[in-house]
């Protein structure tokens, strides 16, 4: 087997979210994966199999802490950079096809950028007064900053709440602690002039119920991106800045066009081609 280490949403060197990805590792069970994630200690761990779809170009199996996910986005377009790097050659030219829990899910190349298309929501719509309160406590948010609390579940359930402004995301203190599966995510708009037009956070918890806060999330920026396009909140494109929080410096575009929204930023190679030895 074979891991390669990969830097997602990078505005520089070393400044995305890591992720690592696993090539030929088709005979582990799904308990070595978990094994083998969370001993790396990354957001997410992926391993890219051969597809059973014959529309797709590669399978992969996206695991985090606390279990498997149907979808991330992150390591969407991590793994589709790795696949290309050890020799893919995706069957139509410049679009890459994944398979994974959600299905296929397009990945297209646009310059030295990739990005994916956001599936549907699964689970949209307003917060309950119960799911408020829990988000309010994980995320720190201050409750008069906020202007919307939605759903904008895509696979991972992250629930949204949509502060007035960027200064209100990143002066939110998340809690340290909160049930396992917990997914909630903060945005709020830059001032005018920024370089980017929102600022996001994300925080999720682990299977210990430990809380973590994720460098740059490509699911939640895909949850965000549908629920603006779709309100009208963003029209054609926008940039949106993750990370500051956590010490990287994230960059995600956001896109609509006739195909759908579009989810993109820069991927690095950081190492190709480890070796990795199976757990026992």
């Amino acid at each position: 087997m074979k891991l390669d280490l990969v830097d997602v949403f990078a505005s520089g060197p070393l400044s995305g979210n890591p992720l690592g990805v696993v090539h030929g590792g088709g005979e582990l069970s799904p308990e070595q994966m978990l094994a083998i994630t969370r001993w790396l200690g990354f957001s997410e761990v992926t391993f890219l199999l051969p597809p059973s779809d014959p529309a797709a170009d590669y399978r992969v199996r996206i695991f985090y802490p606390a279990g498997e996910l149907p979808f991330a986005g992150h390591p969407t377009l991590g793994s589709a950079h790795a696949w290309l790097a050890a020799g893919g050659t995706p069957k139509r030219p410049g679009r890459i096809v994944q398979e994974c829990g959600v299905g296929l899910v397009e990945v297209r190349q646009d310059g030295d950028r990739l990005g994916f298309r956001a599936p549907p929501l699964v689970r949209s719509g307003p917060l309950s007064e119960a799911e408020l309160g829990e988000a309010l406590r994980v995320s720190g948010a201050d409750p008069a900053r906020v202007v919307e609390a939605v759903h904008v579940a895509n696979g991972p359930n992250w629930v949204l709440l949509r502060l007035d402004s960027a200064e209100a995301v990143l002066a939110a203190e998340p809690a340290a602690k909160a049930a396992p599966g917990t997914d909630v995510g903060l945005a709020g708009p830059c001032p005018a002039g920024s370089a980017a037009d929102w600022e996001l956070r994300a925080f999720f918890a682990k299977g210990t119920g430990q809380m973590a806060e994720d460098p740059v999330t490509g699911s939640f920026n895909a949850g965000v991106a549908m629920h603006l396009f779709a309100t009208g909140l963003a029209r054609g494109s926008y940039l949106a800045a993750q990370g500051r929080k956590t010490g990287a410096d994230g960059l995600v575009h956001a896109s609509q066009d006739d195909e759908g929204v579009w989810i993109g930023g820069r991927v690095r190679m950081v190492s190709a081609g480890g070796d990795l030895t199976p757990p026992a």
